[in-house]
This record gives structure tokens, C-alpha cells and sequence, in this order.
């Protein structure tokens, strides 16, 4: 099992660590409760270093993002990052990733860690007609997600990058204490605000140092899924993976006609055909929490879907999840039920984020 830079970081903070995409991962620290809150009221740091990561440069660069991504790759300019996928040739999801343009004719693309060779593995054989200059760095960079309302002014001093000036989706790289080309991205996946910081292996221990200097609190992928279900987002394997289309995922505000990507032709078709089913959001009204994999079902009783995320959300106190059902059943307001333990509990369909 691969263990990331700052593995002996975690075992000093004792963090209770698990098997997850093949590394050694920090899943909690404390309670998932308190990390969660912490994230959402203040500030925690999470290891994420398990990531991937793949530069993708030269003259050839953007003619194989058109060809393997879903977004409009056009529309980035040096120091921008755009949501992303991967599309299979029958437009479902190979993988979500971040795509980051670091100069003209230089990308760098963060893939999920479960997924990193086989994303490797299509965007090399799509690239055997193309010619860009493609790299797998995932084993040499390690990646700190910095996030909560109070990360920008706790990370201040640490750069002269003027941190409440990246936006949303941008990024810059600079020193960083004594670490230099470190790239500060203001991207997230708890909704709460943040940085992503990107470094050398090497530096990733001073880089922890520096952050835990501040009091900032290490985090674990526990309190991660609960803040990023509390925002509606997709997690690969539970809410899209290749079985699932891209469009009844609700990816279509990602998904970009105007150049010939993988899956394309496919995705057309579904989208003039008309979709059956839809991810939707629900919150319970009964009391119980929802799981993946837990049957949903109308007023009538009639089997329409299925659980993908679910969680009791510790912001709200509450069970709220994500899941697909039959179109007719996705509306706003939509009364489901949910098969929980034997029992079939009333939830209701809402909108996005659960946490405003």
C-alpha cells in the first residue's frame, strides 16, 4: 500500500488511518463531527496527496484536452482551473477532474486517486494521434486542501500573493514561506472556502509545518465527504462512474458541443432523446439516514431509484443524500420515500446546496 510524503505527520497527530485507493489515508483525527464543524466555522487542513496529477504540454496540448474533456478547454486562460470530465465513447463518466492552465501550451490536469492509471491509460492512447507531451506526476507532488472561512487570512503571511485576490477557479504560483513555485489554488471540496496548495514531496513536510503553526487543525476524509455532500457535489464511484450518463448526473453546465470530444455524438443523442432518470438532492423529512445503495420509492410504493451519497449532515442535523430517480419523480419538492432498515421514511426532493 503507497503511503503519501506526510504519512509519519499523521501517525504523530494520531490520525486513525485506513486503506483507501490503495494509500495509507488519514480518515479522522477526532470526531467527524468536530472536523466537519471546524471546516465549516473556521479552518482545518486536509492531506490530499493521494490525488493525481498529469502535465500535459507542447503545441499539441489543447488539441488533446478538446479531445478527452467535456468543457470547453477554449475558455481557459494562464492562472484559470475548470471542472471537468472524462467521457467515455457511450457518454458516460471515465472520471471528474480539475484542469488547470499554467501557461500557454501547459496544463496540469487532478484526477481522482482510485482512477489514476486508467485516466493515464485513455488520455495516452487518445494522445497516440495527437503528439502532446503528456507526464504522470502523481508520485512526485503532494497536494494540502486548506479549507474554511478563516484559511485566506491564516495563510497570509506566507506569501506575497494577495490571497483574497484569486478568485473562484484561479490560481497563482510563488514562494511560500521558504517553499518556492507552489501553486495556491482558491479551489475546494467542502464549500466552506480555502486553498489548495500544490508542492514537492520534498517540501510537503514544511509545508504542514507551516500551516499547523497557525493552529490549523488536520482534517480527515471522513468530515471531507460529509462537507462536500453538504454541498451537492459528485463523488466518483457512489454519485458518477461509467455506468452512469453525464447528463442525467446534472453535469450538462460542464458539457460543451462546440468542439468533437469523446462521447460527443453519444451525449447529443441522449440529450435530444430525452433522459430517464436524474440525480437529484433530497432531505429527510422522518428521521433516519440515508446510505448508498438504499432503494428509493414513490408515494405508491413503486421502486424509482436509488441512493448514491447520504449522510446525516452535521451542519443541519438532519439525513440528506443524493440519488437517481425516474424523471417524473425529480422535481423540486417531489415527495420520495426512502427504504431504510425495512422501513420507508418521507424525504423530499430540494435544491442545491443543502448548506447555504
Amino acid at each position: 500500500m503507497k503511503k503519501v510524503a506526510l504519512h509519519k505527520q499523521h501517525l504523530e497527530e494520531k490520525a486513525k488511518m485506513i486503506a483507501f485507493a490503495g494509500f495509507e489515508m488519514p480518515v479522522s483525527y477526532t470526531s467527524i463531527n468536530e472536523e466537519h464543524l471546524q471546516v465549516r466555522n473556521s479552518c482545518g487542513v486536509f492531506d490530499v496527496s493521494h490525488m493525481g496529477e498529469f502535465s500535459v504540454k507542447g503545441m499539441h496540448a489543447k488539441a488533446l484536452l478538446d479531445r478527452v474533456c467535456s468543457n470547453d478547454i477554449g475558455k481557459l486562460v494562464p492562472g484559470k482551473a475548470q471542472y471537468n470530465y472524462l467521457p467515455t465513447e457511450s457518454g458516460t463518466v471515465i472520471d471528474d477532474l480539475i484542469v488547470y492552465m499554467k501557461a500557454e501550451e501547459d496544463y496540469l490536469l487532478v484526477v481522482n486517486a482510485s482512477n489514476i492509471d486508467k485516466d493515464f491509460a485513455h488520455i495516452w492512447e487518445a494522445n497516440s494521434s495527437i503528439g502532446a507531451k503528456v507526464e504522470n506526476l502523481s508520485d512526485q507532488l503532494s497536494l494540502l486542501a486548506v479549507q474554511g472561512p478563516e484559511a485566506g487570512a491564516l495563510l497570509q503571511e506566507f506569501t506575497h500573493v494577495d490571497l483574497s485576490q484569486i478568485p473562484f477557479y484561479h490560481f497563482a504560483e510563488a514562494s511560500f514561506g521558504a517553499i518556492d513555485s507552489v501553486l495556491i489554488s482558491a479551489t475546494g471540496y467542502t464549500g466552506a472556502g480555502g486553498f489548495e496548495l500544490y508542492c514537492r514531496n520534498s517540501d510537503a513536510p514544511l509545508l504542514w509545518s507551516m500551516i499547523r503553526s497557525k493552529g490549523i487543525r488536520p482534517v480527515g476524509l471522513a468530515a471531507r465527504d460529509t462537507l462536500r455532500l453538504e454541498m451537492g457535489y459528485c463523488l466518483y464511484g457512489n454519485d458518477i462512474d461509467e455506468t452512469t450518463n453525464a447528463l442525467e448526473a446534472g453535469l450538462g453546465w460542464v458539457t460543451k458541443f462546440n468542439t468533437n470530444f469523446i462521447g460527443s455524438e453519444a451525449l447529443l443523442h441522449a440529450k435530444k432523446v430525452g433522459l430517464s432518470q436524474k440525480l437529484v438532492a433530497f432531505k429527510m423529512l422522518d428521521k433516519g439516514i440515508p446510505r448508498n445503495g438504499y432503494i428509493i420509492k414513490s408515494g405508491e410504493g413503486k421502486t424509482i431509484g436509488r441512493v448514491t451519497s447520504g449522510t446525516l449532515s452535521p451542519s443541519l442535523g438532519y439525513g440528506i443524500g443524493l440519488g437517481y430517480v425516474s424523471l417524473s419523480a425529480s422535481e423540486i419538492d417531489q415527495e420520495l420515500f426512502i427504504e431504510i432498515r425495512s422501513k420507508e421514511l418521507k424525504a423530499v426532493v430540494v435544491k442545491l446546496p443543502f448548506v447555504k
